[in-house]
């Protein structure tokens, strides 16, 4: 079990996140194609994957704590760097995203239609960045300790 949460959550939750954010691109791609339909499905699934992701990083960092870098020291301070840009990206994505869905789900397209382009912009930059963090923290370099999250992130 200690494998799981340590190594295979940290990849489920990711997997999670690629989903969602292939599943964003696609259903902006049917929109800008008037399938609206189609697009909704998707943004949905977007949605509902993306809610996976942040409920398994959740139930990780809650369980057992977040992993912090394992790499190079001369790498540790750009990386904190990244990791805070990225924190901040996908935060204001999930916020513009429960905002995006809402409107769209109450009918409010005129409104939808002005937040979620910069939505679904930030949703994929936020995937791509999570992950580099990702692969950096699991693939590319020893995974570090893990420990709570504050300390993970500020690097102790």
């Amino acid at each position: 079990m200690n494998a799981f949460w340590s190594r295979g959550l940290p990849l489920l939750s990711e997997l999670f996140m690629i989903a969602s954010a292939l599943a964003v691109a696609l259903g902006w791609r049917r929109i800008r194609q008037r399938r609206v339909e189609q697009h909704r499905r998707l943004m949905l699934g977007a949605a509902a994957l993306g809610a996976a992701f942040f409920l398994s990083y959740a139930v990780r960092t809650l369980a057992v704590g977040d992993t912090s870098f394992g790499g190079p020291p001369s790498l540790r301070l750009p990386y904190l760097t990244f990791l805070q840009v990225h924190t901040l990206l996908a935060t204001l994505a999930g916020i513009l995203g429960i905002v995006a869905l809402r409107r769209a789900l109450s009918g409010r397209f005129p409104q939808h239609r002005r937040v979620a382009p910069w939505t679904a912009a930030m949703w994929l930059v936020a995937a791509a960045t999570g992950l580099v963090v990702y692969l950096m923290l699991y693939v590319i370099y020893r995974p570090g300790p893990t420990t709570h999250i504050l300390k993970a992130i500020l690097g102790h």
